[in-house]
């Protein structure tokens, strides 16, 4: 992973410096001797490349120079400006020169890029545990998705059959109703009726001379529950007493459970509580 932002800034820096060491040469060696022309393209490129060393040995100590990043991209300004220069002043193929002038200052980007990877860079432990991470929560995501899939489904399936279901009931109501009503009507009609009336009265009449009885239709509606025939409540002291006489009713003594089934088979009545709290203080 490293060679992928390391080798690009490497080829970058070494044809920007063989580009503005070739035009330096070419452009002031018509000027001054080349010998003179020479020694001022190494210093351009001496001095970009030796901050530019200087500031990957304060990045691999953890180290930053805000001092010597200025005076690198000070010395790629000037090798950038001294392409663009000869560009703007040659007589031939000056779009040509003009296009690769900025390549100092892309080689001087690419290590910059280079130097936030390495910041920013993971050991592979980190990386395969950040990778598993990503893979349980993938996990965790697609069982919760297929979970509440299957919910649905289930709860579409439910209220499926409750709906069928109270269709069915709902159907068997209406024709029951309409049974009810059609048996309503001829027990009406029949108790209207003048031949049906004369006929009961004939029959009866002999079981119970001068006496006309009246035929009532049956009722048709909710009934009103009997309340349910209640003892006398047996005090503290009574439930106590046969409690007791139950439980040494066998030898050795009978258990709670034992004792409160024969209490109920021989028809006495107590509340739950009131004949666990007489077992506890006979006990």
């Amino acid at each position: 992973m490293k060679a992928k932002t390391v080798l690009p800034a490497v080829a970058m820096t070494a044809v920007s410096m063989v580009l503005t060491l070739a035009v330096v040469v070419m452009w002031l060696g018509s000027a001054m001797p080349w010998i003179v022309a020479l020694v001022v393209g190494l210093g351009i490129d001496g001095g970009w490349l030796a901050t530019l060393a200087y500031e990957r040995r304060l990045s691999a100590q953890g180290d930053h120079s805000r001092a010597v990043t200025a005076v690198g991209w000070c010395f790629g300004a000037v090798a950038t400006g001294v392409l663009v220069a000869h560009a703007l002043l040659a007589e031939e193929s000056s779009g040509a020169w003009l296009a690769v002038a900025w390549l100092p200052l892309a080689a001087k980007a690419l290590w910059l890029v280079h130097g936030l990877w390495e910041r920013t860079a993971l050991t592979p432990g980190a990386l395969g545990a950040i990778r598993g991470i990503q893979q349980e929560a993938r996990d965790e995501a697609a069982v919760a998705r297929a979970r509440l899939r299957a919910e649905a489904a289930t709860e579409e399936t439910r209220l499926t059959a409750v709906t069928a279901a109270g269709a069915r009931v709902a159907r068997v109501q209406a024709n029951t109703a309409a049974t009810l009503a059609k048996a309503w009507s001829t027990l009406e009609n029949a108790r209207q009726g003048e031949d049906t009336g004369r006929a009961l009265t004939s029959v009866t009449a002999r079981v119970t001379p001068d006496v006309t009885p009246t035929w009532e239709l049956p009722v048709w509606g909710p009934v009103e529950p009997v309340p349910a025939l209640e003892g006398p409540a047996l005090t503290d002291a009574q439930l106590d007493v046969l409690v007791d006489e139950i439980r040494h009713s066998e030898t050795p003594a009978l258990s709670y459970r034992e004792m409160a089934v024969r209490f109920r088979t021989a028809g006495h009545s107590a509340s739950e509580v009131r004949l666990r709290a007489a077992w506890k203080r006979v006990v």
